[in-house]
């Protein structure tokens, strides 16, 4: 990486020169999640242009923290953490807990963009806990000036989950409404699917008891505070 070092003795300093520039850290945090494909961790991760998501794999593959696996019988790369990326985890982990304690809710859900929302909704319904049936939720967000703004998940009987932009041609068991800022806050545990329908940022029909048990399958991250309940909406 051609970034001019700090020209300090600290070994918090010479960690940073590593892991700083922007993207490294989401995008060991995706790879952690389980993403090992180019496009998968390019939508996990967010707003990165392809060009520059290939360059940090580079550095990162050239630090040591990537390993790249190329399968030339079936064309197909993949991106794995190396013992030293997964030494990282009780640094991210800490590091999450103190985004969670500290930084304020309004600010953790804005500018989310809601197509990376949708791709990581993925981690966070538990097919188990669903009729053991094909199960097809509608996410309708009321953002303004969104280019998609519906969404399907296709929760297969397997257990395997789509995210689609596209009407399926199946019917629709749980409409849910909602905005990415309301979604978002569920998720990161900052307040409650109750809290969100009794302020009417969430409204959910269809399927009764899908729309009841979605605080047991829809599952908020692991990483907790003190003040959970703390998201306010604007108005």
């Amino acid at each position: 990486m051609s970034i001019k070092p700090y020209g300090l003795i600290c070994p918090i300093t010479k960690a940073c020169e590593i892991l700083e520039p922007r993207w490294t850290i989401p995008i060991l945090a995706e790879l952690w999640c389980g993403s090992t494909r180019f496009n998968d961790i390019r939508r996990g991760v967010g707003h990165i242009s392809p060009g520059l998501l290939s360059k940090r794999l580079k550095e990162l593959e050239a630090l040591g923290l990537v390993e790249r696996v190329e399968d030339r019988a079936q064309g197909t790369v993949d991106y794995f953490r190396t013992p030293m990326a997964i030494a990282l985890e009780p640094a991210l982990n800490a590091l999450a807990n103190w985004s969670q304690e500290y930084v304020k809710a309004e600010t953790v859900v804005s500018g989310v963009d809601v197509e990376t929302l949708m791709w990581k909704m993925r981690e966070h319904i538990d097919p188990a806990l669903l009729p053991r049936k094909r199960v097809v939720i509608r996410f309708h967000f009321n953002d303004e000036g969104l280019e998609y703004d519906t969404y399907w998940a296709l929760i297969h009987e397997e257990g395997t989950i789509e995210i689609c932009t596209e009407i399926p041609d199946f019917d629709v068991h749980l409409y849910v409404e909602t905005t990415s800022p309301s979604l978002t806050a569920i998720l990161l545990a900052r307040t409650s699917i109750e809290r969100e329908l009794e302020s009417e940022r969430l409204y959910l029909s269809g399927d009764a008891k899908l729309a009841r048990t979605m605080p047991d399958w829809l599952i908020q991250t692991e990483y907790m505070c003190e003040n959970r309940l703390a998201y306010r909406a604007a108005g």
